[in-house]
């Protein structure tokens, strides 16, 4: 254990949200900031890198149910190949990475680090694609993009470098590429909701704010417990714009040519993002059983004359938990006394800690400790794996129930531009707000207290617009609800 993680959290997460969330992330071990002079990127360490494992592997099996195939694309793309679809490269031209040379040999044509890759798989999707039989058509990549903001750095939300899977279909029509788009959210909405113990809201991006080439952006986006918004994962509709430039066509059951509907979807490590801020403490990192490294950590408590019976006790309940295929740690280091090892298995986020001595194995018991509340409890020593997985969902429910109420709790309503600013300005959270759909009365918000509309509700049915309803800040006629947040 190194000093900086003997030292513990020093920031407060209520106080001092920023500072707070980068110690967690450095003294959990889940990054490091790069090299100097390399501003922007992140060492990933292996407990981060696990975590996204734990991603990856519940996405990559929905996706794989759903018929998705997994392909790599080059990390390269021609100018010309984003030239193709003018929106790409309007939307990305000022955070692209060029290539120029290849060594002392400048090359005959620049080549963009992909920031996003339609622009590169487009086109062999149209060499893939001949007739209806070969639709639909879906492919997915798990790759890094490069993205040159000038923000400041903050990891996993906002690096110039990061990590995420990018799926690209195909369909005959535009129905289909629809039901497409919607699968992807919900799996995106599953991965928040069952596997991170994080509830999420759904929506659209407004249509001055969704993707470059898309017809409908949708989007789950997560709150914070500072007030503002993650946008989690995004599902794009691109309609047949990218097919026509990138000539994604196919013959029909009538040998007639067709231009293909295509779709788009992403989520990236920002996940890790939203996790580590939305259930860690001024104690350190917290996580649910599902993705935690270790799920449950073993710290045997003896002195001389208990020590190998409690030692060979603890033994023989982390071989059960480790045969069941529970992530068990035995933490038996004779060099640190039981309140270190409590502090930094803390410090780590491990969600369920067993805590035996010499009176556990004299009563043939356990007795447990939940990570996000230090609720202590004594369990029976029979049937221990069995009982470890009452004890994750009881601490997965926790997690959530916490989120779920920040949640519940920071929706809010407004019907002028001074309740949505007083409102955002005091409490932070969502806004919902009448709005006309014009971009203008958005900047009016984000110009005085740099919030925005995150999401606009995807159908009629949720959009709760009546009619005579006005715009909350132009008062001309409204026609669809605004989210207005503050957002990473």
């Amino acid at each position: 254990m190194s000093d900086e993680q003997e030292l513990g959290i020093t920031e407060s997460k209520q106080y001092n949200t920023g500072e707070w969330y980068a110690e967690v992330v450095q003294k959990a071990g889940l990054a490091n900031y790069g090299p100097e002079g390399m501003s922007g990127f992140i060492i990933t360490r292996p407990r981060a890198y696990a975590l996204w494992e734990r991603v990856q592997g519940f996405l990559d099996a929905k996706f794989k149910d759903t018929g998705v195939q997994n392909a790599y694309f080059p990390v390269f793309i021609p100018e010309s190949y984003l030239e193709r679809e003018k929106d790409i490269v309007e939307g990305f031209d000022p955070e692209v990475a060029w290539v120029t040379h290849a060594g002392q040999q400048e090359l005959e044509e620049r080549l963009a680090v992909r920031p996003t890759s339609e622009s590169i798989i487009a086109p062999y999707m149209a060499q893939w694609v001949r007739s209806h039989r070969d639709l639909p058509l879906r492919v997915n990549q798990w790759s890094s993009v490069v993205r040159w903001e000038a923000t400041e750095t903050k990891p996993f939300f906002r690096t110039k470098e990061f990590l995420w899977q990018e799926g690209h279909t195909a369909h005959a029509t535009d129905d289909d590429a629809w039901t497409e788009t919607m699968l992807r959210l919900d799996q995106y909405e599953s991965v928040y909701e069952d596997l991170l113990a994080m509830p999420v809201l759904r929506g659209a991006k407004p249509e001055h704010d969704k993707f470059p080439g898309a017809k409908t952006t949708t989007t789950v986006e997560a709150l914070m417990p500072d007030g503002k918004s993650v946008q989690s994962a995004t599902s794009h509709h691109l309609g047949t714009s990218f097919a026509e430039a990138f000539d994604i066509t196919y013959t029909d059951e009538g040998e007639d040519a067709q231009v293909a509907h295509t779709t788009s979807w992403g989520l990236s490590w920002r996940a890790l993002g939203a996790l580590i801020m939305t259930h860690s403490d001024d104690q350190g990192l917290v996580l649910p059983h599902t993705v935690a490294p270790e799920q449950v950590v073993v710290v045997p408590i003896w002195q001389a004359d208990t020590q190998e019976k409690v030692l060979d006790y603890a033994e023989e309940i982390t071989e059960e938990l480790e045969s069941a295929g529970v992530r068990v740690h035995l933490d038996d280091r004779d060099e640190r006394n039981p309140g270190f090892k409590f502090n930094e298995w803390e410090l780590k986020g491990v969600p369920v800690r067993f805590e035996i001595g010499p009176n556990e194995v004299d009563d043939d018991v356990v007795t447990v400790v939940h990570r996000p509340d230090g609720e202590s409890r004594e369990v029976d020593r029979e049937n221990i794996a069995e009982t470890v997985q009452e004890q994750f969902d009881e601490v997965y429910a926790k997690l959530y129930a916490a989120a779920e109420e920040n949640l519940e709790e920071n929706v809010r309503e407004a019907d002028s531009r001074a309740d949505i600013l007083g409102t955002i300005g005091q409490h932070g959270g969502y806004v919902k707000a009448p709005w006309c759909g014009d971009e203008a009365c958005e900047t009016e918000i984000k110009d005085q207290i740099a919030a925005e509309i995150v999401m606009v509700p995807l159908d009629d049915e949720d959009a709760e617009i009546h009619g005579g309803e006005t715009c909350a800040i132009c008062d001309d006629d409204a026609e669809e609800t605004a989210y207005f947040a503050k957002s990473y």
